[in-house]
């Protein structure tokens, strides 16, 4: 009764979590996102890692196939038939037994068109014996093409935390770029105020009111760029995320600073085992030496052990007359006019091409993961001194306001203050961003693996359940034994 109970609470849970992933649900809606959240939704409606799920799967069905091969196949078949002449057939003149069964002599006799049936079945059992590496090359090649698939959706599932995360990023960088050209514009607003005031009263000239509202017209100019920029990166992040275009989004984290503690050797070895680029290549070459094996084998003779059952007969369904045989075939090209030579040759130019690839694969992620990893600590560099100059630029502003307050100053002053603060604060939010993109680009190019987070859901659903039940078991159970 309890394990029901569970199970249909089990079974709303599920519920719940397939209608929160409903793109109808959220039409024009505001939906909070964290960056865990966005990688459970595009995991569950991404069709790419489906479509990655799918062809491990058929790759498989082939594997399964090649191995099955080896084993003994049966076929049964059936033939019916009606045939006769189409003029009347005369028998031969010469002795024979008459309807008494005495020998005399019969003239030509007239036999009709000879018309009649015939029904028969054959039940046929074959097994390979030697298949002068057909068989193995097949296997072989089977093989590498199902473990470069399973590896194919690692691949998948790390292009698409990667893709997850930095369109998440993308839209952190743009809702910052967006608040600092806001900042901009009200910074701008009120030091125009201020200009305004001194020239009502006469302290400042008209050019300074003027120099002024041009700077924020360019400024605005500016913040209606960002805020359009914005709704694009929040667009794209709502197509990743498969929710409706006009959903509004509300992310929860913040572009931060982590400290990444791993060395350029560390990433480069890590690279090398775990990279799924560097795998496939790998499993590439294996199934270019099984398609060699294949295309020599066609020299080789083919032996297998045979053994078959027929039954014969005019009337339906023929199985009458039954005779049996057992034996060994063996079949070998002698003369194909050089057929299975061209497919040799043509085997070991592609085994040359993957491994060449191979090794161009080793050197590409070799470059990547250096890149990314100076990328990364080009943008770590460029967050302390940014932040430096941030600070620095917020009091030059300050001072550079209260010295046009005070009449020793300029509006330029206050204007390039204002610019340069800007560009600071710009220029630390592009470090962070920079900073956190190219880590998550380092971890892809030395392919730290990414479990689909809805399987771990779900498996943590389960075992938490499983936990659950089992407890309610044990206190059912004592329950029962203090009756």
């Amino acid at each position: 009764m309890y394990r029901n109970k569970l199970t249909r609470r089990f079974l709303a849970l599920s519920a719940a979590l397939s209608l929160a992933l409903c793109q109808s649900a959220f039409a024009g809606e505001t939906v909070e996102l964290n960056l865990d959240d966005a990688m459970q939704r595009a995991f569950q409606t991404n069709p790419t890692v489906s479509i990655a799920q799918y062809e491990l799967d058929s790759a498989r069905a082939s594997y399964n196939a090649a191995r099955q091969s080896r084993g003994v196949s049966i076929t049964a078949s059936h033939q019916s038939g009606r045939s006769g002449y189409g003029d009347d057939q005369y028998s031969k003149p010469g002795y024979g037994f008459d309807d008494a069964g005495n020998i005399q002599w019969f003239n030509s006799r007239n036999q009709g068109k000879d018309i009649k049936n015939s029904h028969s079945n054959t039940l046929t059992a074959k097994l390979p014996i030697f298949t002068g590496g057909n068989l193995s090359g097949q296997i072989k090649r089977a093989k590498a093409n199902y473990q470069y698939n399973e590896v194919g959706v690692q691949r998948t599932y790390n292009e698409m935390r990667s893709t997850v995360t930095n369109g998440y990023f993308n839209m952190l960088q743009a809702d910052n770029m967006q608040k600092l050209s806001a900042e901009s514009v009200t910074r701008l607003e009120d030091h125009l105020k201020n200009v305004q005031a001194q020239y009502d009263v006469g302290v400042v000239a008209k050019v300074d009111v003027l120099r002024s509202q041009v700077e924020l017209a360019n400024a605005k100019q500016t913040l209606i760029q960002a805020e359009n920029s914005y709704q694009v990166a929040e667009a794209n992040m709502n197509k990743i995320v498969g929710l409706p275009m006009d959903t509004n989004l509300k992310l929860d984290n913040l572009l931060v600073y982590n400290a990444y503690d791993k060395n350029m050797d560390d990433c480069l070895a890590y690279a090398a085992e775990h990279r799924p680029e560097l795998m496939q290549a790998k499993y590439n070459v294996d199934a270019a030496k099984g398609a060699l094996m294949v295309a020599r084998s066609g020299h080789m003779p083919q032996v297998a052990a045979q053994a078959s059952q027929n039954w014969k007969s005019n009337s339906w369904p023929g199985d009458d007359n039954d005779n049996w045989a057992v034996g060994l075939s063996v079949e070998m090209n002698v003369f194909d006019t050089g057929v299975t030579l061209s497919k040799i040759h043509g085997a070991e130019a592609d085994l040359k091409k993957a491994q060449e690839t191979y090794r161009d694969t080793v050197d590409s992620v070799n470059l990547d993961v250096r890149s990314n990893y100076l990328g990364l600590r080009e943008a770590e560099k460029r967050i302390s001194t940014t932040k430096l100059a941030v600070e620095q630029a917020d009091e030059d502003y300050r001072i550079a306001q209260l010295r046009y307050m005070s009449g020793v100053g300029t509006n330029t002053d206050v204007l390039d203050a204002q610019v340069a603060l800007t560009q600071a604060k710009t220029n630390y939010t592009q470090a962070l961003y920079d900073y956190n993109t190219s880590k998550t680009a380092l971890e892809t190019s030395i392919g730290v693996p990414m479990t689909n987070p809805v399987k771990v859901t779900v498996a943590k659903a389960e075992k938490k359940a499983a936990k659950t039940e089992a407890k309610a078991e044990k206190t059912a159970a004592k329950t029962e034994e203090a009756k």
